[in-house]
């Protein structure tokens, strides 16, 4: 029996989590440094998994099948295709940075961590409860749950899995919430628990409609199994009434648009990141909700290819209004975080335009966003904790002439910013060309309109930086520390990824564009042809 690598990379943080929470309260120290490590290992496996993915081979690669519930054909099946092994690895890449990044985010003592721009501590409420060994714990399980989702073939375990990660998401939004806050400390808490709420609820609902459509998959299909789902289609021995199959795709669909998230199920995303502590927001939008927009590619597509064609315009429809939407009240915000919430639901809506385009250029871009997104949020979000760290306030109004007293800070600010708005150069811009080049070849229209976002995107990333970064010195900024090694140490590998990919993203189309032209295959969509004028 060969290894079983890829229970392993997800069941290695899962033990992480467990060993890092049975740490006794006193070694707090200690505690940080096993999670680093566990983290740390969990990577090192990943790359082992990418190192041994061929992409020119089987659709799915390192594959486990084990029975689990013979009585309801529930099996333990693992399999990762190109997609999938690049969330992974993506996913095992950026934990590591959101522990170092919130290194002191469960510190008992917040004034001891939080300085003034004249050196003076910052008087902050004190959390209701803060175990350093819970937060770390909490993380690592999140991880372990989103690996094992990116690897899990069998339909019912995706679907407990899609669900369990929801439970330790809760506690570190509603129990570890941003100590710069403004307001009575109760008020504080209650924004806390509302935020943590709302996303409970709002992919609670979402996932209690895709298990009636997971019931009604198992009652047509017989099986959970992908692979044998496949087969049977393939032979014909499966067959889904038009109406049944539209259904069952709607039930799957509003699940990973709560989840991805898709205007209008958007609203709890920008409560949840405003609240949570920087690095949980890092979690939520570029590792989590990547479970989406992954499930759409992998479900909605490959079970139900007419469904997805049937709905198609109306997605497109929807996922352009995220585009405009998400980016217009980015410009109008006030507050950093929520800034940020608000680009993602716009770049959450150009992956499912490319998805849904129906084209290889679009699905190879969006999936290359995915992970192009994933890395560049982490960059401008991290050093955005680390600006609010410092000033104790997420108001832009707050800042200015940063750049002068924090040239490393504003620099590698600006460098994250950039990313976001899909500079050429930077690993973004390609996923947003092929999503456009893609869109624009099947739907003309919607993709002049999505090109309104890349406007609006230059928009709100320059006027944050320009208000933030530049200007005359505040006096509460005068004094404000720069980049110290320990955040540096968060942010410049992911820089040094961004520019990497941006010129060089040859390593990772090869990994993913197999998987989407089998994607293609399912749908039975092709490449529209160029229209080429008749010489004369």
């Amino acid at each position: 029996m060969s290894f079983p690598l890829l229970t392993a990379t997800a069941a290695l943080p899962a033990i992480g989590a467990v060993a890092t929470a049975a740490v006794p309260a006193a070694r707090r120290t200690t505690a940080k440094w096993l999670a680093l490590l566990f983290s740390l290992a969990t990577l090192v496996l990943a790359g082992i998994a990418l190192a041994r993915f061929e992409p020119g081979g089987a659709r799915y690669q390192l594959t486990e099948s084990h029975a689990w519930i013979k009585d309801f054909g529930v099996r333990y099946e693992l399999g990762v295709d190109g997609i999938g092994v690049a969330l992974m690895a993506l996913t095992a890449l950026l934990i590591p940075f959101v522990i170092l990044a919130g290194w002191h985010d469960a510190d008992p003592s917040p004034s001891s961590q939080l300085r003034s721009s004249r050196g003076h501590p910052i008087e902050t409420k004190p959390y209701r409860w803060r175990p350093t060994q819970g937060f770390f714990a909490l993380i690592l399980m999140v991880e372990a749950m989103v690996i094992l989702s990116f690897e899990a073939t069998d339909v019912f375990l995706f679907y407990i899995l899609f669900e369990a990660m929801l439970i330790p998401m809760y506690f570190l939004i509603g129990g570890f919430g941003d100590r710069a806050h403004t307001g009575s400390d109760e008020n504080a808490a209650a924004q806390r628990s509302y935020a943590a709420v709302k996303f409970l609820l709002y992919n609670l609902a979402g996932g209690l409609i895709m298990l009636a459509a997971v019931i009604g998959l198992y009652v047509v299909a017989g099986t959970f199994s992908l692979s044998e789902i496949a087969e049977a289609r393939a032979n014909g021995s499966l067959s889904m009434a038009t109406s049944t199959e539209r259904w069952l795709f709607l039930g799957f669909f509003f699940a990973f648009a709560v989840k991805a998230p898709l205007w209008p199920l958007h609203t709890w995303l920008p409560n949840a990141m405003g609240e949570a502590t920087s690095p949980v927001a890092v979690l939520i939008t570029a590792v989590v909700d990547k479970v989406g927009t992954f499930a759409m590619l992998r479900f909605c597509l490959q079970l139900f290819p007419e469904a997805s064609k049937w709905a198609t315009p109306v997605i497109i429809v929807l996922a352009l209004i995220s585009i405009v939407y998400g980016a217009l009240l980015a410009v109008g915000q006030r507050d950093i975080k929520r800034l940020i919430a608000y680009a993602s639901i716009s770049h959450f809506g150009f992956i499912i335009l490319g998805i849904f385009a129906m084209t290889s250029q679009g699905q190879s871009g969006a999936t290359l966003y995915m992970v192009n997104h994933g890395i560049s949020t982490a960059a401008l979000m991290l050093v955005a904790g680390f600006l609010i760290t410092r000033r104790g306030s997420r108001l832009i109004a707050d800042y200015g002439g940063v750049q002068k007293v924090a040239p490393i800070l504003a620099g590698t600010f600006l460098i994250g910013g950039l990313a976001t708005l899909s500079l050429p150069g930077l690993a973004p811009f390609v996923s947003e060309f092929l999503v456009l080049v893609g869109t624009f070849s099947a739907y003309p229209a919607a993709g002049i309109v999505a090109t309104t976002g890349i406007v609006l995107a230059a928009l709100y990333v320059l006027v944050l930086y320009q208000r933030t970064m530049t200007g005359p010195v505040k006096a509460e900024v005068q004094g404000m520390a720069d980049l110290k090694v320990r955040e540096l140490v968060v942010v410049l590998p992911l820089i040094a990824l961004l520019l990497f990919l941006g010129v060089y993203p040859k390593p990772l189309t090869e990994i993913v564009n197999p998987a989407v032209q089998h994607t293609m295959s399912d749908v039975q969509k092709k490449d529209p042809q160029p229209e080429v004028e008749a010489a004369k």
